[in-house]
């Protein structure tokens, strides 16, 4: 079988700074523009104070009508505030219900829904903090007119944003952007991984003999989301020898569990070699294509169940699934075998075999389509047309899955 080997670089995962992780969680983007909101109206006031004079263009009314304004402004802005959190728990719940939980990641990095509750909690806030520097006394009184008209500007401000938001909650919850996302997430997955070159010659497999030690989970569990491959070859190098993975993206492991074998290592690089390995609570696309298509069966099985009886979108996830697998059963596997910078093998990785995304791909949506006509005569379709594209190690699994399809009409 010919295989197309990638280099340990280009399975590694991007180094991430401290300032890119900062911004991950969601509650990261809104609390840093409720805090420059927060420094803004400590500090503009006093700036107003200085001016002590009448400028154009900005608030022009007494103390009364501050209060009125920034009172007001509070008071509705924390108010719209809770219409935001609840709308996007309904679109949450919603997307959780109707497609697949799995898709809740992709709602919560969205950059709009940040923004938007960001900015309505430090209209909140500033209205409030400015409001303590208007002075309404005959002796001293004092109008901020600068910081009471840029509140007025974070309404503005904030009913564009709603305007986006409300955009953003229209579209990001229709059934064919969903699917054309998450497709449009894992083709770059699929790009990345299966390459279209085929070596000349494959490479000879390496001779690895009994192990020498065991790399297992120490005090951690999860899904396996990212392998620092070049941190493996370059230890690997060190000792001059190899390393085995015995998991796959995607994997879960637990407390013990055994991670990698070494071969003509000393079991005192273990705990490096486990450091490599990064698990989250969750999978993630980044080298994980299996999890993008287990996300288009998911929205399809769901589609497919009593309660919901929409075939349709089954259809419409089949689409995107043929989508992605034209190009990928044109593909050779992945090679195996990682080599460091004299061509010498160090790292044995396990890649998804194609075959496996195949088998993700068909089994269950096969089982729960069989008595929707809509969906069996699609899956003809697409297999059918597989086939014709298919490298020949491919056929006898798309026969397999075509037998299964007229096996559920007759029955």
């Amino acid at each position: 079988m010919d295989t197309a080997e990638l280099t340990a670089k280009e399975l590694s995962p991007p180094a991430r700074s401290w300032w890119i992780r900062l911004w991950t969680p969601f509650w990261a983007v809104p609390l840093a523009v409720v805090a420059t909101s927060f420094v803004v109206a400590l500090v503009l006031p006093l700036l107003d104070e200085r001016l002590a004079a009448a400028l154009p263009y900005v608030f022009q009314g007494g103390p009364d009508g501050a209060r009125t304004v920034l009172s007001s402004i509070a008071g509705a802005m924390i108010s719209v505030t809770g219409l935001v959190f609840s709308i996007t728990m309904v679109v949450l719940q919603l997307a959780s219900s109707q497609f697949t939980p799995r898709l809740l990641g992709s709602f919560l990095r969205n950059r709009v829904s940040q923004f938007t509750l960001g900015v309505f909690t430090a209209s909140f806030v500033y209205s409030l903090t400015v409001l303590r520097s208007v002075r309404g006394s005959d002796e001293d009184p004092f109008v901020p007119q600068v910081s009471v008209s840029l509140a007025f500007f974070l309404v503005v401000a904030s009913v564009a944003l709603f305007l986006a938001f409300i955009h953003y909650i229209t579209t990001s919850i229709q059934v064919s952007r969903v699917i054309s996302r998450v497709g449009d997430a894992t083709a770059r997955t699929v790009d990345r991984l299966y390459l279209p070159e085929i070596p000349a010659a494959p490479p000879p497999e390496p001779r690895l003999g009994p192990p020498s030690g065991v790399v297992s989970c120490a005090e951690r569990h999860g899904r396996v989301a990212a392998v620092n491959y070049a941190r493996l070859v370059e230890v690997a190098a060190e000792q001059d020898g190899v390393v085995e993975l015995l998991v796959r993206h995607g994997d879960q492991r637990t407390e013990g569990q055994p991670l990698a074998r070494l071969f003509g290592m000393d079991s005192e690089v273990a705990d490096k070699m486990e450091e490599a390995v990064i698990l989250e609570t969750e999978r993630v696309l980044d080298f994980d294509p299996g999890y993008g298509f287990q996300q288009l069966v998911d929205i399809a099985t769901r589609a497919l169940s009593p309660g919901i009886n929409d075939p349709t979108t089954a259809v419409q996830s089949l689409d995107e699934l043929q989508r992605l697998l034209r190009p990928l059963l044109r593909r050779p596997e992945p090679s195996p075998y990682l080599r460091d910078d004299e061509d010498r093998v160090r790292v044995v990785w396990r890649p998804q075999r194609i075959a496996d995304l195949l088998d993700l791909s068909f089994t269950e949506i096969v089982h729960y389509g069989a008595g929707a006509p809509q969906v069996n005569a699609r899956l003809v379709e697409i297999l059918t047309d597989l086939k014709r594209v298919a490298r020949p190690e491919h056929i006898d699994c798309l026969d397999r899955h075509l037998a299964a399809v007229h096996a559920g009409r007759r029955a």
